[in-house]
């Protein structure tokens, strides 16, 4: 009976640490940039929109972005793919970037919920 008892308590520190896993994921670099070429959804980028390139999340998911320095935050869509630089897990419009606070600075480390997702 402890065994199974021992057995159900690591399961559940498991369940809990991949929890922690996946949260500490939605936070890391986050660059911003401005084109006027299409993005690989096939709109045109429009820099003065909120929106982001993220590598896997699918076309019109929406996150809320928050700049983990000074607590400022945008809702943008996912509209494009990237970014390609190691350690950034997003690339945002000028817009998104102005919203939270990190143009001059180019970069930014952020954290993300997905609050919306595609249809």
């Amino acid at each position: 009976m402890q065994s199974l008892k021992l057995m159900a308590a690591a399961a559940v520190l498991c369940v809990t640490a991949a929890a922690a896993a996946t949260a500490e994921s939605r936070c890391g670099g986050a660059s911003w940039y401005a084109m006027t070429s299409r993005t690989a959804s096939g709109e045109r980028m429009d820099p003065a929109q909120l929106t982001a390139a993220h590598r896997k999340l699918p076309f019109g998911t929406t996150l809320r972005v928050t700049n983990s320095r000074n607590g400022k935050s945008a809702i943008v869509r996912i509209n494009d793919r990237g970014p390609f630089i190691k350690g950034r897990m997003l690339d945002l419009s000028k817009a998104a970037a102005t919203q939270l606070g990190f143009i001059r600075a180019g970069h930014a480390k952020v954290c993300f919920e997905v609050i919306g997702r595609a249809p």
